[in-house]
């Protein structure tokens, strides 16, 4: 299936992965996490103890000009079908692509998390786990 896979402090890149739960897992490194923020037919696929694990904060989830979350370590953006994940459609790939373009760092201000956003890093790193499933 074809998604958005974005990496912290990278610039978000289209991806073929196999569809099933060891896939995913192994984008994100670990179990996964599905949320679904936008009105799209789109999952925002994480790992689901990111946070608890300490994985670096990667990109905002902003609805209504508000953060309702952050999420941390590599997501992917996949499409829905009536049943499972799916592949992105080219509109949304690059709706998806443009909204998280801007890599972000994050601040901590009075007790509030700041973001900040940068321009992404293009050049891959290395990331076995997510190179070996990208075709």
């Amino acid at each position: 299936m074809k998604v958005l896979i974005i990496e912290p402090s990278f610039e978000p890149r289209e991806a073929e992965i196999e569809s099933g739960l060891e896939s995913l897992q192994s984008v994100v490194g670990g179990n996964i996490e599905a949320i679904y923020p936008y009105e799209d037919e789109v999952a925002i696929i994480c790992n689901e103890e990111g946070k608890i694990n300490g994985l670096p904060l990667n990109r905002s989830i902003v609805m209504n000009g508000e953060t309702v979350d952050i999420i941390a370590g590599t997501f992917l953006v996949a499409g829905l079908t009536k049943s499972n994940f799916g592949s992105l459609s080219p509109e949304l790939l690059k709706k998806y692509h443009d909204l998280f373009y801007p890599a972000e760092l994050f601040q901590i201000d009075h007790h509030q998390i700041k973001s900040i956003k940068i321009p992404p890093k293009t050049k891959r790193r290395s990331h076995k786990s997510v190179d070996d499933l990208v075709r």
